[in-house]
């Protein structure tokens, strides 16, 4: 790893204080191909490897990498130890949530309790920095030790069936559902009248998982009630609903939403957090005619029609949910690299689409996944290089 990190720091020196690009600096091929996200990663990851601070040093970094970088025996024993979180007692009091079976459960509802507050609300960005820490760590302590994987969607635009991370193999994430026919489209209306409704064309699936590792994978919270908004400590939703796990892959959502394309021009796009955010997670309040962002491009090329990639409650419960995730921390992470000392902010309220109304959200509000991790406040979240929680960086 000392060598790596030295070879790292001798190959990116150059760029460390290299000014932001523009989008103008690449040509369109260069873009669209996926060599000019490539090259922002690079600049950011000199960048980060002059910030070490605190706790974290050279020597302790974990290196982030797209899952087809990873050697199959280290996808084997990645996939070994999400299955032993999956094995793990649940350590949530008893009768709190009677679902929860297992510690993946637990980390589940982490997720769903907090559903309408980490949401098109000023803490997404760094919750979900925060939750793939959570899930990292229980990694490790299951024998995982490098960083958390992630999914380059634009490398599968032809179809994520196609994939590695989904072609089913004992070295994939499990495979598609099975193929439903003849199912209709699913569309998604917002609030807000002016905001056109999202029309999902159903994908290659549909149904329960049927090849590779997690064939097993019971899924048991939820559903939970959003009739009006996100759920906040829901009570409903919470008993054993044991059923498998469904996916839908569907190449349109990378398409359209999570190209190489739209990742690069998001982070290049983006001078301030506000034009950052609202784009990445397409917050129909401010960029009506973009409302779903890479995030949602992500979530729904594995979830597609159904699948539960797409309940943007309990979609931890596929496991490629901290795939894509990764993904999108990565394309935050590149953005706030270029430019870390201008891009340490938040924007937005505390709750859904400020639903029901709430203040603005500052970097000293605190956070947590409980009971997993500790509240943290926001400004101690900014950098992935400065320990105390975090020290990583994405290759």
């Amino acid at each position: 790893m000392k060598l790596l990190t030295g070879y790292l720091l001798l190959q990116t020196a150059g760029l460390a204080t290299a000014l932001p690009p523009k989008l103008e600096d690449f040509k369109q091929k260069a873009i669209d191909s996926g060599v000019a996200l490539k090259a922002l990663n690079g600049i950011a990851l000199a960048k980060a490897l002059t910030k070490f601070s605190g706790t974290c040093t050279p020597s302790k970094v974990k290196y982030r990498r797209e899952w087809r970088t990873i050697s199959k025996p280290d996808r084997r024993k990645f996939i070994a130890a999400v299955k032993c979180i999956m094995a793990k007692p649940s350590t949530l009091p008893p009768g709190e949530v009677p679902g929860a079976k297992s510690l993946y459960d637990d980390i589940v509802w982490a997720h769903a309790r907090r559903s309408g507050l980490v949401h098109n609300s000023g803490t997404f960005l760094l919750f979900h920095r925060y939750y793939l820490h959570t899930y990292e760590t229980e990694l490790s302590a299951c024998g995982w030790t490098a960083g958390l994987p992630y999914w380059e969607w634009g490398l599968d635009i032809t179809g994520p069936h196609l994939s590695p991370v989904f072609d089913g193999s004992d070295t994939s994430l499990g495979g598609d559902g099975e193929f439903i026919p003849n199912r209709p489209p699913f569309s998604i209306p917002w609030i807000d009248p002016l905001t056109p409704e999202i029309i999902i064309p159903p994908g290659t699936g549909g149904g329960c998982v049927k090849t590779g590792p997690f064939v097993h994978h019971k899924v048991r919270l939820g559903p939970f009630n959003m009739t009006e908004t996100f759920p906040v400590e829901p009570e409903d939703g919470r008993g054993d609903n044991e059923r498998c796990l469904i996916r839908d892959l569907n190449k349109g959502g990378i398409e359209r939403w999570a190209s190489f394309r739209n990742s690069t021009e998001l982070i290049l796009g983006s001078g301030d957090i506000f034009e950052f955010h609202v784009n990445a997670e397409g917050d129909p309040r401010w960029v009506p005619t973009k409302p779903m962002g890479v995030h949602g491009g992500g979530h729904s090329s594995i979830g597609g029609v159904g699948g539960h990639a797409a309940d943007p409650v309990i979609s931890p419960y596929d496991p490629a949910f901290w795939l894509t995730h990764g993904q999108l921390d990565r394309v935050y992470w590149i953005w706030q690299m270029l430019d870390l000392e201008s891009r340490s902010d938040v924007f937005g309220t505390g709750t859904w689409l400020n639903i029901p109304p709430s203040p603005n959200v500052t970097v000293e509000d605190s956070i947590d996944v409980l009971p997993h991790q500790p509240p943290r406040k926001l400004k101690e979240l900014m950098s992935t290089v400065a320990g105390s929680p975090f020290c990583f960086v994405y290759v």
